[in-house]
């Protein structure tokens, strides 16, 4: 069932000031931020969610920009045009457009069309269309013209058709209107000539499409207030001819037919679409759903203030200028069902009539006139058949889902996800789950634009995948650097191979401070690092050394002379964490995983040197923390163990000892270590002399209890 949500403002001042209100709403790089481009002077960065504008930039006065300014996906960099032929290129740091890379092409731009997947395209107003990367290299090439004399571009949209970039734009002369179809894998053009339908005796006012299997659905609104649809193959017959297309009636009064401006349409999916228009003569202007499947209306929203006209569609939100404001109205929607479009109709029946019911009540069954045996009889087939009715299987709920999977988008998977995970659990609940991760994982491989993650995240907390079920779910996660991903299936697969945990921990230690602020992590490992009264107490005693062990009357060589000549250091090293809160959650999720020693060793080797010594140094930062309590236990709710501390400062040592060397940076650490080894040796030893008095005391107390006699001796240990 589509629902349209509140409605919120984005832009804080009043945008459109130029003649064609806003030019354009185009996708950035960042999920939910979003290029706004005024038909004046400026281009704005709005974060949605926040709805605030993140930059802002504007060409010189006297200088108008003519189409919207677009996102290379590739790079990361905005692309706009103003006064036809000037081309910019900027990205977020720079703060004035008349000093970023600059190009003036030889012909007029119609528009910028970018999406992810493929680099962007310069389309001109001639029809011409050039790459990006072509264009720059010799902007001033020759443009050729495609359409006709009198012929104007009226529309235009770019999009991915088998993982290949394919563009369909409209034209219009003399009131005949025309769709070509440009492919770039193969560089073919074809042209239609779109008739007009039996019904259709009007205006062609708005324009959209979508990919329906080998067609392309092109579907247009007319001043007569009814949508008509055209089928255009994508591979057509004959590409040296210009053929025809009719365009047959989809919706009827959709608007008022008296609309001749303010009108446009999107298309939301495939069974839906959204109308900017007022639906009768008087009323005010209206954004509609309407489900083309049962051509019903669906839902709809009155805009008191009037719009321009503009409708854009991106994700889960619709983009439309609401007076002098850009407004965004969040849209849902689920699976089209006759039930959910209509309502579930409860079975009426006549009052002054009797029905059978679902079971037999033998004892009243002559109340119904079926007392006889034929009669019962009959009753007993049809109460089977409404059984064999009731009970025959539906489409498995798992398998409606794969099917959703194969086709639909992201967020109406992990809507559907959402309620196959809240019912009931069946007994192959597992292998169901299996099933759904790997249609998932299938899609991601065909499509690199496909990342459901929250849907894989909702998976893996159900606790029953494993590394061995889904072993491309952290090949991709590694792809992406996903390290939210990659922590919680280090905590959830018990069977994950040592290569793949070192190429976690590669990423753990590589990825930058910046970016891991930006992403939610689980925090339960690590504990407060902020113990300043137990700062003080160390620096105010560096020289004693971990479990209460004092080296100052052993004989340690001149080794220990000079490691000692600077304690006050040493303290002020090993006070403070050396990795952030964040990346200390994610190392500590590499301790808790599974390893074999033989398996990991090689792997380690494979790790740079530097991220060796930070990891070294956060080791060993949690083994002194260890030491500041009597159980030699870290605070938190799934703390690393001494034990796991122990063993990876071992395995990193013994597998790049001789790299770790060589460092300069390392030198105090080693030190350290080799201190913390000797203390080791020591305490084991004085520990071993404790255990022998032990067993003395053992023998004196049996021989006691045999004597039955009682006596109390004082013991001096050293």
């Amino acid at each position: 069932m589509a629902a349209l949500e509140e409605e919120f403002t984005l832009s804080v001042g009043a945008l459109g000031a130029g003649p064609n209100g806003v030019l354009g709403v185009e996708p950035s790089d960042k999920t939910d931020q979003f290029l706004v481009t005024d038909s004046s002077r400026t281009v704005i960065l709005y974060k949605v969610s926040d709805q605030k504008p993140l930059g802002s930039w504007s060409v010189k006065q006297g200088q108008v920009i003519t189409c919207p300014a677009v996102c290379n996906f590739q790079t990361g960099e905005y692309i706009v045009v103003h006064d036809n032929k000037v081309l910019r290129i900027w990205n977020n740091e720079d703060v004035n457009l008349d000093k970023v890379f600059k190009a003036t092409l030889s012909a007029e731009v119609y528009r910028i069309h970018s999406i992810q997947g493929t680099e962007p395209v310069v389309q001109f107003k001639e029809g011409a269309v050039r790459g990006l990367e072509a264009l720059l290299a010799e902007p001033q090439q020759k443009i050729e013209t495609v359409i006709s004399d009198g012929e104007v571009i009226k529309w235009a949209k770019f999009f991915m058709v088998f993982r290949h970039p394919a563009l369909i734009f409209i034209t219009e002369k003399h009131g005949s209107y025309f769709a070509y179809v440009q492919m770039f894998n193969s560089q073919n053009l074809s042209k239609y000539t779109l008739l007009l339908g039996p019904e259709e005796k009007c205006i062609t006012l708005n324009f959209t499409a979508y990919v329906d299997r080998k067609f392309i659905s092109l579907m247009s609104i007319s001043s007569d207030g009814c949508i008509y649809e055209s089928l255009i193959p994508i591979y057509p017959s004959d590409t040296e001819k210009n053929q025809r297309v009719v365009k047959s009636q989809l919706l009827k009064a959709v608007v008022s037919d008296n609309s001749r401006s303010g009108i446009a349409l999107t298309v939301l999916d495939r069974d839906h679409i959204a109308v900017l228009g007022p639906p009768m003569p008087a009323s005010k202007d209206c954004l509609s759903i309407w489900n083309i499947k049962f051509q019903i209306l669906q839902t709809s929203k009155e805009l008191p203030q009037g719009t321009s006209g503009q409708l854009w569609y991106y994700g889960e939100n619709l983009f439309m200028l609401h007076g002098k404001v850009l407004t965004v109205i969040p849209y849902k929607c689920e699976v089209s069902s006759l039930a959910g479009a209509l309502g579930k109709l409860k079975h009426s029946q006549d009052a002054g009539t009797h029905t059978i019911p679902h079971f037999v009540n033998w004892e009243t069954s002559q109340g119904y006139g079926l007392g006889s045996q034929n009669s019962e009889q009959s009753r007993r087939i049809l109460r089977r058949k409404k059984l064999e009715v009731s009970l025959q299987p539906e489409v498995p709920v798992s398998e409606q889902l794969l099917s959703t999977i194969k086709k639909d988008s992201e967020k109406h998977i992990e809507v559907e996800l959402r309620k196959f995970l809240a019912a009931k659990w069946t007994p192959d609940f597992h292998t169901q789950i299996g099933d759904i991760v790997t249609g998932l994982l299938g899609r991601c491989k065909a499509e690199p634009s496909f990342y459901p993650r929250n849907c894989l995240i909702q998976l893996i907390q159900t606790h029953t995948l494993s590394y061995s079920l889904c072993s491309g779910l952290m090949e991709i996660a590694l792809e992406k650097t996903d390290v939210q991903m990659l922590q919680l299936c280090l905590h959830q697969f018990p069977d994950i191979p040592e290569s793949v945990t070192c190429a976690c921990l590669k990423i753990f230690l590589s990825i930058g401070d910046d970016s891991l602020q930006e992403i939610n992590i689980n925090m339960e490992s690590v504990f407060d690092y902020s113990d300043t009264e137990q700062d003080e107490k160390m620096e105010e005693q560096p020289e004693i050394l971990q479990n209460g062990f004092s080296p100052e009357n052993g004989n340690h060589g001149n080794f220990n002379q000079k490691v000692n000549e600077k304690p006050q250091n040493a303290a002020e090293e090993t006070t403070s964490c050396p990795v952030t809160p964040k990346r200390a959650a994610l190392l500590n999720a590499i301790l808790h995983s599974a390893y074999s020693e033989v398996f990991l060793l090689p792997h380690l080797k494979d790790i740079p040197a530097q991220h060796i010594t930070l990891f070294l140094q956060y080791l060993y930062f949690l083994y002194l923390k260890c030491s500041e309590n009597a159980t030699m236990t870290l605070p938190g709710i799934h703390p690393p163990t001494l034990s796991q501390i122990m063993d990876w400062i071992c395995l990193l040592l013994d597998a790049n000892f001789t790299v770790v060397v060589m460092i300069p940076e390392a030198k105090r650490l080693l030190i350290n270590l080799y201190k913390f080894v000797k203390s080791q040796i020591s305490v084991y030893s004085e520990l071993n002399k404790i255990e022998v008095s032990f067993r003395e005391l053992q023998k004196l107390n049996q021989e006691k209890n045999i004597r039955g006699l009682y006596s109390i001796e004082v013991l001096e240990l050293f």
